[in-house]
C-alpha cells in the first residue's frame, strides 16, 4: 500500500477534472479538491500499480483540461477507504 500527494497546475478546473479522477478510481482510495489558487490537489491510497495507474492519468488530465505540471510527493498511508470529491 503506498500515498500518494499530487497538486495539478494548468487549466484543470471547470473542465470536469474532479469527475473524472472519481470515475477513475476504482481499487484506489483517497480524494480530489480544486484550490484556491486554480490548481487540483489528489491524494491517491492502494497497491502501487493501481496508483501509477490513476497518476498517469493525471498527468494527461480529461478532455479540456492542460495540465502543465505536477508536483508529487510520497506520504505515508492512512488507510483511507473509497474516493471522494471535495
Amino acid at each position: 500500500m503506498i500515498r500518494r500527494r499530487l497538486v495539478v497546475r494548468g487549466i484543470v478546473q471547470g473542465v470536469g477534472f474532479r469527475v473524472s479522477m472519481a470515475r477513475r478510481a476504482h481499487g484506489v482510495a483517497g480524494w480530489v479538491r480544486n484550490l484556491p489558487d486554480g490548481r487540483v490537489e489528489v491524494v491517491l491510497e492502494g497497491e502501487p500499480e493501481a496508483v501509477g495507474t490513476i497518476e498517469a492519468f493525471v498527468r494527461e488530465g480529461p478532455r479540456g483540461a492542460h495540465v502543465e505540471g505536477v508536483e508529487a510527493s510520497d506520504e505515508k498511508p492512512e488507510g483511507l477507504r473509497g474516493f471522494e470529491i471535495r
